[in-house]
């Protein structure tokens, strides 16, 4: 009975420790870094966190980059009407005392040109640059599309609105 409970808890823990990942640099803490895996062809994907300043000076989220992707931006989406738009952003604005969410349907980093599709369970290296905290190397937890699909992802195999 022992041995069961003690697979068991190495299992929980396990899978615990793979799917929550966290990241700290200055006073900001990067939640759960993830991505989605990505159909054969596929040339972009969303990449989504959460960024939550424990300090007293606000930062910005300036740019990110990957060696996953020919070219990463940091975006927002919206819906006008029955239109999706996607557009790239200078900057994301992270208060002190805040969390912001990247998610999707909303503020994300959009890998752009990946060099393959992203599969799942591996682990992709994306680099986030703050305007205070500086830079701060992370990895993207490809996570199965189906088992995460929230409805509202659209950047596997879709291009953006520029406008």
């Amino acid at each position: 009975m022992i041995f069961k409970a003690m697979a068991f808890a190495t299992v929980v823990f396990t899978t615990f420790s793979v799917q929550a990942h966290d990241y700290k640099v200055g006073d900001l803490q990067i939640g759960h870094p993830y991505s989605r895996t990505t159909p054969p062809g596929a040339t972009t994907a969303g990449a989504y966190l959460s960024i939550d300043n424990k300090g007293k000076a606000a930062d910005k989220l300036l740019r990110a980059s990957s060696p996953a992707a020919g070219l990463v931006e940091l975006h927002s989406m919206s819906m006008d009407g029955n239109v999706m738009r996607m557009r790239a952003v200078p900057a994301i604005d992270v208060a002190p005392g805040a969390t912001v969410k990247l998610a999707p349907g909303g503020l994300h980093v959009m890998l752009q040109e990946l060099k393959r599709p992203l599969k799942k369970d591996e682990r992709v290296p994306l680099t986030l640059v703050f305007q205070r905290a500086g830079e701060v190397k992370v990895e993207l937890a490809v996570q199965d599309a189906v088992a995460a699909a929230s409805g509202h992802d659209a950047h596997a195999g879709h291009g953006t609105d520029k406008k």
